[in-house]
């Protein structure tokens, strides 16, 4: 038996490796990892399959055969073949990589190339999907061909929202859940393999109290302005002030210009509270760690559940509500990695207990995709029944609401019921095409009438 990994970041291969060493997967077979570069610029990133600091996870496999390198120049997410070259690529790839009729694909991100591609390829190989954070828990982004979806039997993912379930691949595979324990040992694991911190030794452990801020660039996604964007953080800055630290370690996004941490650093000064910004290698979870913080705080970062579940931080998020409001289109796949931040950091939440967070993500899934995980539906309007107006406006849009006739949708005005779509065109049509049948109608027995 071969298992194929198809891996592209690095928590994912850490997920992978806990799962590994937790004896999770199943009977040992030969391990084949295949990395992928998955973003837009390759050039500009270091992947998995060249990272030192990931060199003892990627020695948990028998080989590795780089995706890249096959299919370069092209890039990954765009190897899309047509349907006639597939049962080619089949014989061509099970001779270049040695595989066993008996294959199992591990993959990250299915509902896109290179991942759906391999899932193509292979038509009669079972499937399971890696997570890839708090992205899991969001249904799929398009419906799958049944041909797909029958084989994927397992989805195995950190446990860093314990209770909850993922919705990706739902409801038929099965949640394997990687336990925090397994998942924070091969974390550690990597975070001694970076080393030093980022060179002046000024984030390392020390008596001082320290809070971790966690940057995210929002502005280049389009969610808030540049001036949006300073305000943000600086009420991060302003929030971790409360804690009394003695000082405040900023990790700004890799693409954030200079000048956002300016101002966090003016901030800080007008707190009178000593500021380092981190631009090192370690993940924030590990440089949370590695800081013995006291607490960290984000907008919406993925990373908050770890630190919190893996690690026992204190975790606090700022923003998220405004982040929840300007997420376009509804089905944004930032919208439920938000929703969980936010239900887990709010003060004033109903929603920390699992089964509650839970029906939570359930109702917001089913808002996202209606048709994918129509499943979910009876728990949507479960939810939506009794929940109060403002937690209902925070979470899901009234025009959502009115568009799948949930419960707690606004009362319709006569001209939007006027416009809404039955049976596949809008009423206003719909009666147009009525009074044009009924003018056919009377101009043929007209006609009739006078032997025409």
């Amino acid at each position: 038996m071969t298992q194929l990994f198809a891996l592209h970041s690095a928590y994912g291969l850490a997920t992978a490796a806990a799962a590994l060493d937790g004896g999770l997967l199943g009977e040992r077979g030969e391990r084949l990892l295949v990395p992928f570069h998955s973003s837009r610029v390759p050039e500009t990133s270091i992947g998995i399959v060249a990272d030192p600091a990931l060199a003892g996870l990627r020695a948990r496999f028998d080989r590795a055969e780089d995706l890249d390198e096959l299919l370069g120049p092209r890039h990954p997410g765009s190897w899309a073949p047509e349907p006639d070259d597939l049962p080619l690529l089949r014989r061509l790839l099970t001779r270049a990589w040695g595989l066993d009729d008996d294959l199992e694909i591990l993959l990250q991100s299915p509902q896109v190339a290179p991942a759906r591609t391999l899932m193509l390829v292979f038509p009669h190989a079972r499937i399971t999907i890696i997570g890839d954070g708090l992205m899991t828990y969001s249904p799929m982004r398009i419906a799958l061909p049944h041909t797909v979806t029958a084989r994927i039997g397992r989805v195995v993912h950190a446990d860093v929202v314990p209770g909850v379930v993922p919705l990706v691949a739902s409801p038929h595979a099965e949640p394997v859940p990687v336990p925090p324990g397994l998942f924070g040992a091969v974390l550690r694991e990597v975070a001694d393999a970076v080393g030093d911190t980022d060179g002046d030794g000024a984030v390392d452990r020390d008596d001082r109290s320290t809070v971790l801020v966690l940057g995210q660039y929002l502005s280049a996604l389009g969610l808030v302005s540049e001036s949006e964007e300073v305000a943000l953080q600086s009420a991060m800055i302003d929030r971790a002030a409360t804690r009394d630290p003695q000082r405040i370690v900023f990790k700004p996004h890799p693409s954030a210009p200079p000048r956002l941490t300016d101002a966090l650093r003016d901030r800080a000064a007008f707190h009178e509270i000593a500021f380092h910004e981190y631009r090192g290698a370690l993940s924030a979870e590990m440089l949370a760690e590695r800081l013995d913080a006291v607490a960290v705080i984000a907008g919406f970062s993925t990373a908050l559940p770890t630190v919190q579940t893996v690690f026992g931080r204190e975790i606090d998020a700022v923003g998220a509500d405004t982040v929840l409001a300007r997420l376009s289109p509804y089905e944004n796949s930032n919208r439920v990695p938000a929703t969980i931040v936010d239900a887990l950091t709010r003060r004033d939440s109903p929603h920390r207990d699992p089964a509650r967070m839970q029906l939570l993500v359930d109702a917001v899934g089913y808002a996202m995709q209606p048709t994918v995980a129509r499943h979910l539906r009876p728990r949507a309007e479960a939810l939506l029944a009794d929940l109060p107006a403002g937690e209902r406006e925070r979470y899901f849009s009234a025009e959502r609401l009115t568009e799948l006739r949930l419960p707690g949708a606004p009362a319709e005005r006569v001209v939007r019921r006027a416009l809404r779509p039955a049976g596949g065109i809008g009423r206003v049509e719909e009666l147009r095409l009525t009074a044009l049948g009924a003018r056919r109608r009377l101009v043929r027995a007209w006609r009739a009438i006078r032997g025409r």
